[in-house]
């Protein structure tokens, strides 16, 4: 068994003070005129940063044994797997029966 690691005050406030930041900087996004598919990708981006200072420092990922990270990712993939499928099922759908 390992044993539990309990984190510093410094660390908590410095991830929570990244996140602030980086929160800013996604609604800074919204504000900046960048073209039409890049400003998706760019707010997509920030928040995978933040989900894994999130996932890494306050569920204890960055510390804890690398089966529990390896079972953390691999279920991320399957989400986006099962997502994926969903989206393509959806897309190539008709457009329905016309209205009168």
């Amino acid at each position: 068994m390992s044993s539990h690691h309990i984190s510093s005050n410094f660390t908590l406030f410095g991830v929570a003070g990244a996140l602030l930041v980086l929160t800013f900087l996604t609604v800074a996004v919204t504000w900046i005129n960048i073209p039409e598919p890049f400003n998706i990708i760019v707010a997509i981006a920030i928040a995978v940063v933040k989900a894994a200072l999130v996932a890494m420092f306050f569920m204890n990922l960055y510390w804890d044994t690398k089966f529990n990270t390896v079972v953390f990712l691999l279920s991320i993939l399957f989400l986006i797997i099962f997502v994926s499928i969903t989206l393509l099922d959806t897309m190539f759908r008709d457009a329905g029966l016309p209205v009168y």
